[in-house]
């Protein structure tokens, strides 16, 4: 079944509609004319819907609880995909799940957040939120991925790193920052995909790549608009505002040169055409995975620390005068 989301619900009274009459079986000319009309007047409700969103009705279509997840996409276009554990120090964080598979009979070190389908898999997952045993296996399976000359595909989905007292004892801060400084200096290629959430250190420290790619919906920010809402305005009313101040869409990031491209989502979102969608991220995928193969390692990592300079240039406020 279908979830709704609060603003998709004129579009849920009308797939209903156009359920119920089907399901009578009535034959009628009358009955199959009402429903051609509901069909017409629901592609039009979606064609005007999903082309005008709001940054905030964005960010809830990327924690659609349905959208595809790292493995659902590992399973869609990855080979003989043989997952590791653990961070050889202290536990296995199921947060984040990575291993070696075969794409485009090319072998190659997939790692991802994984937040869960059921409550019970969230729980088990910790909801995406890795604690810093998932960053330093992450950090082990880049290392590893290194050694044996293999390229690095991340997929980001989390909406930060867990924040928990026991996260911090064993040393998170650390753990994130730790894998900044060893992703900018790998001379393996590096291409991350934004799948749904991309929230904070928690996603950046799977994020230092040669390309950053990021599907039409998923969001990419420093905090939360819930978080963000909180310390500005001490107000969730103000929510949907912080969405649009953070320029968190995919379409902000592309214009600032956060990110390298953006690949188009069926509409509605990635969960209503899962094959589509992962047809669509494999193709890119491969695209960039060859454009960042045909450079030698120095150039590799000279290219990474000047991409990453590049961001956030800030101009001289004497020159402008002058």
């Amino acid at each position: 079944m279908r979830d709704y989301l609060e603003f998709e619900k004129p579009l849920r009274e009308i797939e209903e509609r156009i359920e119920k009459l089907s399901a009578s079986g009535q034959a009628k000319h009358s009955v199959q004319e009402e429903i051609r009309k509901l069909r017409g007047k629901l592609a039009q409700e979606e064609a005007e819907l999903y082309t005008k969103l709001t940054p905030w009705q964005r960010t809830q279509i990327a924690r659609h609880p349905q959208r595809p997840s790292v493995l659902d996409y590992i399973n869609f276009f990855c080979r003989d995909f043989m997952e590791l554990h653990g961070d050889r120090a202290f536990a296995d964080d199921r947060a984040i799940v990575g291993g070696l598979a075969r794409f485009n009979e090319q072998s190659v070190m997939v790692i991802g957040h994984q937040k869960g389908r059921t409550l019970k898999e969230r729980m088990e997952r910790n909801f995406g939120m890795p604690n810093p045993e998932g960053y330093r296996k992450a950090l082990r399976l880049m290392r590893l991925a290194e050694k044996f000359r293999r390229p690095i595909v991340t997929f980001i989905d989390t909406p930060g790193a867990y924040p928990g007292i026991g996260a911090e004892e064993r040393g998170q801060a650390e753990a994130i920052a730790r894998n900044l400084l060893v992703m900018a200096r790998l001379d393996v290629p590096i291409v991350s995909v934004v799948i749904g959430e991309g929230g904070s250190g928690g996603a950046l420290a799977l994020g230092v790549a040669d390309r950053v790619l990021m599907l039409e919906h998923a969001v990419y920010s420093v905090i939360s608009p819930e978080g963000c809402a909180a310390i500005l305005w001490d107000d969730p009313a103000k929510v949907p505002d912080a969405a649009a101040t953070l320029k968190m869409t995919a379409e902000d990031l592309y214009k600032l040169g956060v990110i390298d491209e953006i690949i188009p989502e069926p509409l509605g979102g990635a969960h209503r055409d899962p094959q589509l969608t992962a047809d669509r991220i494999a193709k890119v995928l491969a695209n960039h995975l060859q454009q960042v193969a045909e450079l030698s390692p120095e150039a590799l990592v000279e290219s990474r620390d000047h991409k990453y300079r590049r961001m956030g240039v800030v101009l001289d406020p004497t020159a402008a005068k002058a």
